[in-house]
Parts: C-alpha cells; sequence; structure tokens
C-alpha cells in the first residue's frame, strides 16, 4: 500500500487555507465586540440617573 501524496498535499493545503480563514475571522469578529463593547459601556454611563437628585 503505497501513500498517495498528491492528496495528502491537497488536504493538508486544504487545512491549512481554513485555519487561517478561521484566524482572520475571529480577529475580526474579536475586534467588532470589543467595539460593541466599548460603545455599549459609554451609552449605559450617560443613561445613569442623575446623583443630584433631590427626591431621595
Amino acid at each position: 500500500m503505497e501513500i498517495n501524496w498528491v492528496i495528502v498535499s491537497i488536504v493538508i493545503i486544504c487545512v491549512l487555507i481554513l485555519i487561517v480563514f478561521i484566524i482572520r475571522k475571529n480577529q475580526k469578529d474579536k475586534k467588532e465586540y470589543t467595539h460593541f463593547l466599548n460603545n455599549d459601556f459609554k451609552k449605559a454611563k450617560e443613561e445613569e440617573s442623575d446623583l443630584n437628585d433631590d427626591t431621595y
């Protein structure tokens, strides 16, 4: 039984391409999620009630 190096090399190349694609997608998603969290935090801080409110 002989190893078919053409098929093995094609599979390895496909796996490497998939890994690169996943890493790039993860970096993009991480950047978007960080941006979302930063903007969401700032908006929530602006919506807080007034601390100088005399109704208490």
